[in-house]
């Protein structure tokens, strides 16, 4: 009952279609180069901390091109996607997190809360919460991990 709940609630909430020309907060993000927000930029992603973390480390890496979700990538977007898992992985390192208890991962249409393609970069798994190791549950039908 609690997961079919969670399940209509992420239904409810799922992020409307947007374009960079739209209020697209990530991309609002990329643009105004926040230096207060942004932990690590490039040529090619933005990284910077979740506002609603669901571990001690929890950071979004996320193209500086907007991309709605993972469901619109594509064989082309293979070294974008690369580079976010590396960079993510990056970051936890840089902060001292264990890699070994770690997620990587995106949400999956509709479950996703931004139309703008972000990868979680969370840890330590096992400190988070009931709800969020449901949220970020790996292989769900909400959440896809990159391993």
């Amino acid at each position: 009952m609690v997961l079919r709940s969670i399940v209509l609630r992420a239904l409810a909430m799922s992020a409307p279609e947007c374009t960079p020309a739209q209020n697209c907060i990530f991309c609002t993000i990329v643009n105004e180069n926040d230096q207060s927000k942004i932990i690590y930029q490039d040529d090619d992603v933005v990284a910077f901390p979740d506002i609603k973390p669901a571990a001690e480390h929890h950071y979004l890496i996320i193209p500086r091109t907007h991309l709605p979700n993972a469901k619109d990538l594509d064989s082309s977007h293979k070294s974008l996607v690369e580079h976010m898992i590396k960079v993510g992985n990056d970051i936890l390192t840089e902060k001292n997190a264990d890699l070994s208890n770690s997620r990587l991962g995106f949400h999956w249409p509709p479950f996703n809360t931004i139309a703008h393609l972000h990868l979680h970069a969370i840890a330590p798994v096992d400190k988070m919460s009931f709800v969020s190791k449901l949220i970020f549950r790996p292989d769900s039908y909400w959440f896809v991990s990159v391993s």
